[in-house]
C-alpha cells in the first residue's frame, strides 16, 4: 500500500458555515495521510463541543466495503483522513465516544454500521440531519435539498459513484468529499432550531439514540441467495440452482474484490437457473453475460449449474416459513384502528405517515 509523506491541502472551494451564517471565504479542508498529522489535527480540536462526520465507502465497486475516506469538521477547520496508509486513529475513536461531544451525520445509518464495522467504535450523542427534516415534515431530505433550501447551495454530485477506493486521489475528489461535512454543522443548527420551534425535539432525540446500538446484522452462512429480489419467483429446483451459481458469483467477487453485479448480475443469474444452460455456446447466448468472464470462467459456472441440478428432492432449499399467527378479527380491527389514528395524526402534524409508525408496528410517541 502506498503511504504519502505528507499532509496537503485539498482544493475544497465551498464556503464554511459557522452557526449556520455562510462565509464568504474558508479554509481549505486539510488532507491527511500520516499518522503524525492526523494526531496532530485531532489534538487541535480535542476540546470541541461538536463535531460534523461523513465517511466514503466504496460498495458500488467493491465486494468488501470498507471506510475509504473520513470527512470531519469542527465550526473553525475541516480536514479529510485517509485510513488506508495510517494505524486506526484511536483519538477519533475517543472523540466519537465522548458523550459531551455531539455527532452529526447526513444519514448516519450506513456511517455508524462501517464505523462499528472498521474500527468497533460505538458513537454516542448523534445529530442526524436527515431524521431531523423528516421529523419536520420536509419531503425533500436529501443533503443537497436540504443544503439548497436552508443556504441556496448546489452541490456538484459528479462523484457521487466514484470509486474511493483508487490512489491516488484527485484534487476535484476531495473536494467534493470534503463538502458533505463543510456545511452540516450549519445546517444542524437551523434543524435544530426548527425542531424546538415545533416542539419536536424531543422526538429527534429519541430516533438519534435509536442509532446508537446500530449494527450489521450477523448472517446465516450460505443463505445470501435467499435474500435477492426475484429469488421466491423461481421453483426449487431453479432456486437449487440459483443457490450454486450465486455461491460462485459471490465467491468470484470476493476473490477480485468486486461489486458483485459487476462480476455478473442477478438478472443473468436468474436466467441461468431458468434455461440450465449446459455449454458455453449457450451461456454465451444469455443477455448480459460479460465475455471476459464467460471465457475465464465458463467452466465453473456450467459447473456451478450441474450442481444445483443434480440436488435431491429431497434437499431442494426451499425458503424458511413464516411464523403462522390464527387470524384475529378483533386484533385486525385494532390495528385498522391504530392505522387509522396514524394517518390522521401524520395529516394533522404534516408529517409521512412512516414517521410516526416505523417497520415494527411500534408508534413513535407524540404530543399535539
Amino acid at each position: 500500500m502506498r503511504r504519502r509523506t505528507s499532509s496537503r491541502q485539498t482544493a475544497a472551494r465551498a464556503d464554511a458555515l459557522d452557526s449556520g451564517v455562510p462565509r464568504t471565504a474558508s479554509p481549505a479542508a486539510t488532507y491527511l495521510d500520516t499518522d503524525e498529522a492526523v494526531g496532530s489535527w485531532l489534538a487541535s480540536v480535542r476540546r470541541t463541543p461538536i463535531l460534523a462526520l461523513d465517511t466514503e465507502g466504496a460498495s458500488f465497486h467493491r465486494f468488501v466495503d470498507q471506510i475509504y475516506l473520513l470527512q470531519l469538521s469542527t465550526r473553525d477547520a475541516h480536514a479529510v483522513i485517509d485510513p488506508l496508509p495510517i494505524a486506526s486513529p484511536a483519538a477519533l475513536g475517543e472523540l466519537l465516544a465522548d458523550p459531551q461531544v455531539e455527532i452529526v451525520f447526513h444519514d448516519a445509518d450506513y456511517h455508524l454500521r462501517l464505523l462499528r464495522q472498521d474500527y468497533d467504535w460505538a458513537i454516542r450523542n448523534v445529530f442526524d440531519t436527515r431524521i431531523a427534516a423528516q421529523i419536520l415534515g420536509l419531503k425533500a431530505f436529501g443533503l443537497a435539498a436540504l443544503l439548497e433550501r436552508s443556504f441556496g447551495l448546489k452541490l456538484n454530485t459528479k462523484h457521487q459513484r466514484a470509486d474511493w477506493s483508487t490512489r491516488p486521489l484527485t484534487a476535484d475528489m476531495l473536494d467534493y468529499a470534503a463538502q458533505d461535512t463543510m456545511h452540516l454543522l450549519g445546517l444542524r443548527d437551523i434543524l435544530h432550531d426548527e425542531l424546538e420551534a415545533k416542539g419536536r425535539l424531543a422526538w429527534a432525540r429519541e430516533e438519534f439514540e435509536r442509532l446508537e446500538s446500530i449494527r450489521w446484522a450477523d448472517e446465516e452462512p450460505g443463505s445470501a441467495f435467499l435474500r435477492v429480489k426475484g429469488a421466491r419467483d423461481l421453483t426449487r429446483r431453479e432456486l437449487a440452482v440459483f443457490r450454486e451459481v450465486v455461491g460462485w458469483r459471490d465467491a468470484t467477487a470476493l476473490r477480485l474484490d468486486r461489486a458483485t453485479f459487476r462480476v455478473v448480475a442477478n438478472e443473468v443469474l436468474f436466467e441461468m437457473a431458468r434455461t440450465l444452460p449446459a455449454t458455453r455456446e449457450a451461456l454465451g447466448k444469455i443477455k448480459g453475460m460479460p465475455r471476459g468472464i464467460l471465457e475465464r470462467d465458463g467452466e465453473a459456472m456450467l459447473a456451478a449449474i450441474a450442481r444445483g441440478s443434480a440436488v435431491s428432492e429431497d434437499d431442494l432449499p426451499r425458503f424458511p416459513k413464516g411464523a403462522r399467527w390464527d387470524r384475529d378479527p378483533a386484533f385486525d380491527q385494532k390495528v385498522g384502528a391504530l392505522k387509522s389514528v396514524r394517518d390522521a395524526a401524520a395529516e394533522r402534524l404534516e408529517l409521512d405517515p412512516g414517521v410516526l409508525w416505523d417497520s415494527v408496528n411500534t408508534i413513535i410517541p407524540f404530543s399535539d
